[in-house]
């Protein structure tokens, strides 16, 4: 796999130009818990549909990520930490840039921290 360099002026950034009022209710549900996630942190697609509002669609946040500009997509991983697969270098360099440690397809994280979007307490 080959190296991705990202630098801040390549990063894509959140646009400030987002205009919620063309966003469906779903749609501004999840555009929040994105907006509200912060760089180094990664969630699940399923945690982002909960916090949301919305448990059980997973992937209708997906189609959010796809049809809304601006978001910071990359910080959003399956719930086993698996990145999206048809842009895994390009995902994998962005989270690295913010420090978040990445091992081939998947999001490193700590044994204590648990997989994203899966209860820590089983």
């Amino acid at each position: 796999m080959a190296a991705i360099d990202v630098s801040e002026d390549e990063a894509p950034s959140m646009s400030s130009e987002l205009d919620h009022r063309t966003l469906t209710p779903f749609e501004a549900a999840v555009v929040a818990v994105i907006e509200a996630t912060e760089p180094g942190d990664v969630v699940s697609y399923g945690e982002v549909a909960a916090e949301a509002g919305y448990p059980g669609a997973a992937r209708a946040v997906g189609g959010v990520l796809r049809r809304v500009d601006g978001l910071s997509w990359w910080r959003v991983v399956t719930a086993t930490g698996r990145l999206i697969p048809h842009g895994v270098e390009r995902q994998a360099a962005l989270l690295r840039a913010e420090g978040v440690a990445v091992a081939g397809d998947r999001v490193v994280v700590a044994p204590s921290a648990g997989v994203p979007g899966q209860d820590s307490q089983s």
